[in-house]
């Protein structure tokens, strides 16, 4: 075995010095030039640079002659005698007597890649702005890739979904850190503010084995902004009309060539008490939250080193129940239902990655966090109590295999995680650990194929040993018509309470086979994804237009059923069975105009589960739902309009509706006007659901909220009615 790594390494290392790397710049070395054209003379073998300017090529023999050529740069023809690494500077032509020619394209604000070999949809920070957008949760609602669902009737709070499938069975990273699961799952979203993040990418399918095994219907990663380009100075100002404020305040320090730092100061509030509905329970909750984070960027670009240290706090405090429930006078007690939720959050990570200088295709790098998320809480008379603390470390190490067409990354991972849970009178700690090695190839090849294989193998001190196998395939016919495949495989322990808190908000009695044991007795979730889609582009005249079609199958090897099928009883057990998620997806983006840019998409669902009872259809996932969002962008005006259908819905039964029932279908209506006086001051006045839908009965038995019939849970459409809002953006 020895002998076989030794060869395998010294392949690579001879094969590494047939290759040509280096530098361009244009007139300095303080401007690196990207997409710069490198090229071996008299051959079709050549490269481009990339965003730092750097590239790397397979070397030819000596005295072979290299050309580099950029737009607007005297072209130049080299001799190369060695394999010494290149910095090049290219001069600039002198042009005289010339009018300026201005030629521009407006960049689309949320597009799919036509040449990634996974379906990544990218969406910017300008794509955030055309909503409300004060949390992450509420930042899919011009996207037609989430679906966003309201949890329940009581918190407010916004549970997105994927391919049919809820927010436990997507992958959130943050700078490809792993950060909301566990006891953040449900809420986690709502406590990354939408004016931190620079940019969001969306992978639909099983994900990328550097960052876990948990990844089954998709991955959703966070970029945030930088402090090495973000603005000195970002001012938001919100507020609606049913009196919810919002706060942000970023800053930027720059404390040498090298260092430089942001501070990110969040607060949000809503101290009205509307019922717009007339149950006499709070449309949306009391609430109070201040997020602060502190992040350190250290960049040295000569000698290869990036660094970033990321600090947060968070505290979150929320009231939700009968309109006049008062903790002080009520707690307790049967003459008012109410609740209250305390989170206390801290958070820190590091992230350090090493450029070889010389061999710009190579590096290492290190990523460590640690997060401590603290839950009190109390639903009525039911208590729940959680505090989950995580670790997770990542070492990876990316290399090329002869040339750069074939890159590799590998490296060891390792996670810990802590749970201390309260369930009414049940008190249970559980201990999560994970070990795990990772190997991914890619073959980059702009022309025709690009693939990427991983394999992860880990030991769960509760899963044991398990293998995970993952593969993303991209087959262009021409540039702008492209076929994908993935499949994969994804494992996950089920936090089954923090991930189903709307049960507390009923009476439902909590049955589970056997309580006692390892996450009271539930096996480990295990699933494989599989998935085909279609990207053409194409022009009609002078509209340039995008289809794209998706069809991926998610089926459950073993799932925590949760069974709601009972009246007054909601049940978790392992399946025994079948358990699957069909989605079908058409899109197609247009640009009208110039100056509008259309998208519209049509989403099919089968999802079906093996119940005790029967097999079927998932409660409250419509099967049918519709998207369009229209959007103008001027030099002194934006404006934004989305219209979502959602079809109708299985309710299950209940005592008010022992056959149970299927809702409605619905459509609401969201807009958005920004004013651009100054080019760093914006003016935006919007609304939500301006149609004015609500559910009619979204909780049960809402004048008992005590009896045995009161349910809170079964929410398929929104809790209160018409959201109106105002706003103002200043950056430096």
């Amino acid at each position: 075995m020895l002998r076989i790594l030794l060869l395998f390494f010294g392949f690579c290392y001879v094969q590494a010095q047939d290759i040509l790397s280096g530098t361009v710049f244009g007139d300095d070395e303080s401007n690196p030039l990207p997409g710069a054209n490198v090229y071996w003379l008299t051959t079709n073998k050549g490269t481009v640079s990339d965003v730092d300017g750097k590239f790397s090529m397979q070397k030819l023999p000596s005295d072979s002659q290299l050309v580099i050529s950029y737009v607007g740069f005297t072209s130049d023809t080299l001799s190369i005698q060695n394999s010494k690494t290149i910095i090049h500077i290219l001069k600039r032509k002198e042009v005289s007597n010339l009018d300026e020619v201005v030629v521009s394209k407006r960049k689309k604000t949320s597009q799919l890649s036509f040449l990634s070999a996974q379906s990544v949809l990218n969406v910017s920070s300008d794509e955030l702005l055309k909503a409300a957008c004060c949390n992450l949760s509420e930042s899919f609602e011009t996207n037609p890739a989430i679906d966003v669902n309201f949890d329940n009737a009581l918190t407010g709070v916004k549970q997105v979904k994927m391919m049919g499938l809820p927010s436990p069975y997507l992958l959130f990273t943050e700078e490809n850190i792993p950060t909301i699961r566990g006891a953040s799952q449900l809420y986690g979203l709502s406590f990354i503010p939408g004016t931190w993040i620079e940019s969001l990418q969306i992978t639909k399918g099983a994900g990328s084995v550097i960052n876990g095994y948990e990844s089954i219907t998709g991955q959703i990663n966070s970029e945030l902004k930088k402090p090495l380009t973000s603005e000195r100075l970002f001012l938001n100002l919100f507020r609606s009309f049913d009196s919810r404020n919002e706060l942000n305040v970023h800053t930027k320090v720059n404390f040498s060539s090298k260092w430089s730092a942001n501070l990110f100061v969040h607060y949000n509030e809503l101290k009205e008490r509307n019922d717009k509905n007339d149950d006499k329970f709070l449309d949306m909750p009391l609430s109070d939250q201040v997020n602060i984070l502190t992040r350190f960027q250290y960049l040295d670009t000569k000698k290869g080193w990036v660094s970033f240290l990321n600090i947060r706090i968070l505290h979150d405090n929320k009231l939700f129940g009968q309109t006049n429930y008062t903790p002080k006078m009520h707690k307790n007690t049967t003459a008012v239902w109410g609740s209250e939720m305390l989170t206390k959050r801290y958070e820190t990570s590091l992230k350090l990655g090493y450029v070889f200088p010389d061999l710009p295709y190579k590096s290492f790098g290190v990523q460590l966090s640690y997060s401590d998320h603290n839950q009190q809480s109390y639903f009525g008379f039911r208590p729940y109590d959680i505090r989950h603390k995580s670790m997770f470390s990542n070492m990876i190490f990316n290399s090329i295999l002869s040339n750069t067409l074939h890159k590799f990354k590998t490296g060891l991972q390792f996670a810990y995680d802590h749970y201390d849970e309260t369930v009414e009178v049940q008190s249970t700690n559980r201990n999560d650990s994970s070990v795990g090695a990772f190997f991914e190839y890619s073959y980059d090849s702009l022309e025709r194929l690009r693939m990427v294989l991983g394999i992860r193998f880990d030991h769960h001190n509760h899963i044991g040993s398990f293998v995970t196998p993952r593969a993303h395939l991209r087959y262009a016919f021409t540039d702008t018509s492209s076929l994908r495949f993935s499949m994969g495989s994804g494992r996950r322990v089920a936090a089954v309470f923090a991930e189903n808190q709307k049960l507390f908000g009923s009476a439902r009695t909590v049955l589970i086979s056997e309580f006692q044991g390892h996450n009271y007795g539930l096996l480990p979730e295990h699933a494989w994804n599989y998935g085909v889609s279609y990207l053409k582009g194409f022009q009609i005249g002078s509209i340039p237009l995008n289809v794209n079609l998706d069809l991926f199958r998610t089926s459950f090897v073993n799932q925590v059923v949760v069974d709601w099928e009972t009246p007054g009883q909601v049940s978790f057990y392992n399946l025994d069975g079948d358990s699957y998620a069909n989605s079908l997806q058409f899109g197609l983006d247009a640009r009208l105009f110039r100056m509008i840019d259309a998208r519209f998409s049509y989403k099919f669902y089968d999802v079906q589960i093996d119940y005790v009872a029967a097999k079927k259809q998932k409660p409250l996932q419509p099967k049918q739902r519709y998207f369009l969002n229209l959007g103008y962008v001027g030099d002194k005006l934006r404006a934004d309009v989305t219209y979502h259908h959602t079809g109708p819905q299985r309710i299950p039964v209940t005592f008010q509706h022992p056959n149970g029932y299927e809702s409605g279908a619905f459509g609401l209506i969201n807009a958005q006007i920004t004013y651009i006086p100054k080019p760093n001051f914006e003016i935006y006045v919007g609304g939500e659901n301006l149609t004015n839908y609500k559910q009619s009965q979204p909780i049960l038995s809402a004048d008992q909220p005590f009896s045995s019939s009161f349910d809170s849970s079964l929410v398929y459409s929104p809790v209160y009615g018409r959201m109106i809002y105002v706003g103002l953006r200043y950056n430096l």
